[in-house]
C-alpha cells in the first residue's frame, strides 16, 4: 500500500468517526441547536427546554403574530432569527420566505415555477409543497414538488444552487413529488430523491453518488425521511422507501443490510426510529415492526424481532422509556411496549394526523384540527395534561418548537405562539 493510498484510507476513517461522534452525541448537547430541520436539533422529535409547564390550557398559549400564507405540508423551521416556511401559490410557483421571529415580518421570499399534480387518490387535501427545509451553516436546502433541491443563502435569499434530478440523473417525475427532507452531515445533504437515495456536496451541489435506485419504482416518490444512527458500532443513515428498509454507509453509499417492509401502495411514511440498538417503524396496510440489525453479519444483517397489526400513517412515532407512542392510521394513539411489541393502551380516535414533539416524558401533540395537547408519556394509562386551540384551519404541518416559543403552520398561514 503506497502513503498515498494509507492517507486516503485514514482520511476517510476519520470522517466515519466524527460523523458517528455526531450520532452518538447526549440528545440534550444536541438539543443546543435550533430547530433547523425536520423534527427537529436531532431529527428524534426532542427539543431543547428547561422545562415544560404541568398542564396547558388556553389561556397559558399567548398568541405573538401571524402571516397569511398559501398551503403548503412542510414544517417550518428556525435560522437565527428567522423562521423558514414555504407555500404553494395560485397552483403555479412555489415560494419560500423569511420571516422575523420578533415581528412577523417578512425579511426575505423567493419562488420557482413548482407545479404539479399528485394522483386522484391522494388529491384531496392539495397538491402543494410537502418537505421540511434545512438549514445548516448560512444555508436553506428546501425540495421542490418537481424533484428540485434549491440551496439558498439563509441571511439574503440568493440562490446559490440548484439541482433538478429529473434532469442530472435521467429519473421520472415522482408521482407525489419531492416529499422526504433533507438531511445534512458535515460537508454533505443526503435526500430522496432522483428515484434513490442521493449524496450532495453542500457547497456546490455536485451529486457524489445515488444508491437504492430503484427506476421509478412504486411512481417514483419517497414518503420518509433519512435518519442517522449508529447500530452495532456502524454509523449508518436510515433510509426507508416506498418498499424497504436500508442502512447505507454515507461515505461511499453501500447498502449496508435492506429488509422489506409491508405497506399498501407503499404508504410507507414514518421517520424509522432507533432505540436500543433496533430499529422500529410503523406503515399504513403492513402494521409495526422491530428490527434487530448487526452490519458485521454478513449472513443475517437484520432480523425482524415481533410485528404487531396495529398500523402508522403519517405521523412519526416519539420512543421514551422503551416505548414508542404512535397516532394511528385509524386516528388512535397508542403506546407499544418496544421490548415485547405489545400494546400498553390504545386511546379513542382523535384527528387525522398528529406532529409530536417531546420533553422528558412529556409529549406535545399538534392535531390536524387546530388543537394542541400536553401529554405525559407512561405505558400506565393514556395522561391527558390539557389542551388549547392554536390553529382555526387544518394543520398538516410539523410543528416546531424552540424554549417558549412555538410555530405552527396550518394551510392558510403561520402563527407564532409562546408559553405563558
Amino acid at each position: 500500500m503506497d502513503v498515498a493510498h494509507a492517507f486516503r484510507r485514514l482520511a476517510a476513517a476519520l470522517l466515519v468517526v466524527a460523523m458517528s461522534q455526531v450520532a452518538l452525541a447526549p440528545r440534550a448537547a444536541l438539543a443546543e441547536a435550533a430547530w433547523h430541520q425536520w423534527r427537529g436539533p436531532s431529527r428524534d422529535g426532542f427539543v431543547a427546554a428547561a422545562s415544560w409547564p404541568d398542564g396547558l390550557a388556553q389561556e397559558r398559549v399567548e398568541r405573538r403574530w401571524r402571516t397569511d400564507l398559501g398551503p403548503s405540508y412542510s414544517g417550518p423551521v428556525v435560522a437565527g432569527d428567522l423562521v423558514i416556511v414555504t407555500e404553494t401559490k395560485d397552483a403555479k410557483t412555489e415560494h419560500v420566505r423569511a420571516i422575523d421571529r420578533a415581528s412577523g415580518a417578512e425579511r426575505w421570499q423567493v419562488e420557482w415555477p413548482g407545479s404539479m399534480s399528485v394522483p386522484f387518490f391522494a388529491a384531496s387535501n392539495g397538491s402543494w409543497i410537502r418537505s421540511t427545509p434545512c438549514v445548516d451553516e448560512g444555508r436553506v436546502f428546501v425540495a421542490g414538488m418537481r424533484d428540485v433541491l434549491v440551496c439558498l443563502d439563509a441571511a439574503t435569499g440568493a440562490e446559490q444552487w440548484r439541482v433538478n434530478f429529473v434532469e442530472a440523473l435521467e429519473s421520472p417525475l415522482p408521482a407525489f413529488g419531492f416529499v422526504s427532507s433533507p438531511l445534512v452531515i458535515g460537508d454533505h445533504v443526503f435526500v430522496q430523491a432522483g428515484s434513490g437515495f442521493v449524496k450532495l456536496e453542500k457547497a456546490a451541489g455536485k451529486i457524489v453518488w445515488r444508491t437504492l435506485d430503484d427506476g421509478g419504482g412504486m411512481m417514483g416518490s419517497a414518503f420518509s425521511s433519512p435518519y442517522p444512527a449508529t447500530i452495532g458500532g456502524v454509523f449508518q443513515i436510515l433510509v426507508q422507501t416506498r418498499e424497504e428498509l436500508a442502512g447505507i454507509d454515507p461515505e461511499n453509499g453501500k447498502v449496508l443490510w435492506k429488509t422489506p417492509v409491508e405497506a399498501f401502495r407503499g404508504m410507507n411514511i414514518v421517520t424509522p426510529t432507533v432505540h436500543d440498538g433496533r430499529v422500529f417503524t410503523t406503515s399504513y396496510g403492513g402494521g409495526s415492526f422491530l428490527f434487530a440489525v448487526d452490519p458485521t453479519n454478513v449472513g443475517k444483517p437484520v432480523e425482524q424481532i415481533w410485528r404487531n397489526k396495529i398500523q402508522g400513517y403519517m405521523s412519526t412515532p416519539i420512543v421514551i422509556g422503551g416505548h414508542a407512542y404512535v397516532h394511528l392510521r385509524n386516528q388512535r394513539f397508542a403506546c407499544l411496549d418496544l421490548a415485547t411489541g405489545k400494546e400498553a393502551w390504545i386511546t379513542k380516535p382523535f384527528g387525522r394526523y398528529w406532529s409530536m414533539v417531546a420533553l422528558g416524558d412529556r409529549i406535545l401533540a399538534l392535531d390536524e384540527t387546530g388543537d394542541l395537547r400536553l401529554i405525559r408519556a407512561t405505558p400506565e394509562a393514556f395522561e391527558l395534561l390539557g389542551e388549547a386551540k392554536v390553529a382555526a384551519e387544518e394543520s398538516w404541518a410539523h410543528l416546531a418548537i424552540e424554549g417558549r416559543d412555538l410555530y405552527v403552520r396550518d394551510v392558510k398561514g403561520l402563527t407564532a405562539l409562546q408559553w405563558k
